[in-house]
């Protein structure tokens, strides 16, 4: 199971947010290029980059770091997240060297539109599934609907998504642990990966997600934990992969 460094991007910053509101930001780093290069310094196989901006704003405000961050690292797989509503704006990242593209907001509003990019950009995109109590939310976690998790995720694992990219907004940034019990619910629910968001705070979360990894959750993605020191993420990548495996 992969460990995926998150580097959350507002303003041109690297930062964490908790439970999604903007407002309530921890800056991190002034320099989010060369935070990249120090979480594949060690030994990142993977990369979560968000721009937070564009995903109030519709459409990308931080794309000019995301493709600087893809160009000094052209061997690592790079999935973005924060904005990805055109087939313009995907074609974009991809010419760039970003391998998925997450549609959060516009997958739940237009689910047509995940199926049309499934199929113009086959193997290249990722769905982004923000829950609280079971229930999806979109615009940057600002509106929770009554779309229940499982039942949209079935649907997009139908239209061909890579993976389903799952955050509990009630865990989130909240160093809380992870929810296990609905990640696993999740997964178990449908045939794609699920890459677990949200929550994760030391090694003890490793061993939880590791031990029910064989439920098809392939990764989980780490923010806050890793910037503040709770978790060590050489180590903790280094538990995973003796647990269950690379």
């Amino acid at each position: 199971m992969q460990l995926i460094p998150a580097i959350d991007l507002k303003d041109g910053k690297c930062v964490r947010l908790r439970q999604g509101r903007m407002e309530d930001d921890t800056v991190f780093s002034d320099d989010p290029v060369a935070v990249a290069r120090h979480w594949v310094a060690q030994g990142a196989r993977r990369l979560h980059l968000v721009d937070l901006n564009g995903a109030f704003a519709g459409e990308p405000v931080n794309g000019e770091i995301v493709k600087a961050i893809a160009r000094e690292h052209p061997e690592l797989p790079i999935q973005i997240g924060g904005g990805i509503r055109s087939p313009e704006i995907i074609q974009a990242y991809l010419d760039a060297g970003v391998q998925w593209v997450i549609i959060g907001t516009k997958a739940v509003n237009e689910p047509a539109f995940v199926k049309e990019m499934c199929e113009q950009f086959p193997g290249h995109i990722i769905v982004g599934l923000d829950a609280k109590d079971g229930m999806v939310a979109t615009d940057g976690w600002a509106n929770v609907t009554d779309v229940e998790v499982v039942s949209l995720a079935r649907q997009f694992q139908d239209d061909g998504v890579s993976a389903i990219v799952y955050t509990d907004i009630n865990r989130d940034g909240m160093m809380q642990g992870v929810n296990v019990e609905a990640t696993v619910r999740l997964a178990q629910a449908i045939s794609i990966p699920v890459i677990a968001s949200g929550g994760i705070t030391d090694l003890d979360d490793i061993r939880g997600l590791c031990a029910v990894a064989g439920e098809g959750i392939s990764g989980a993605i780490t923010g806050r934990a890793i910037y503040e020191g709770t978790l060590d993420f050489a180590e903790g990548q280094a538990l995973a992969d003796k647990l269950i495996g690379a």
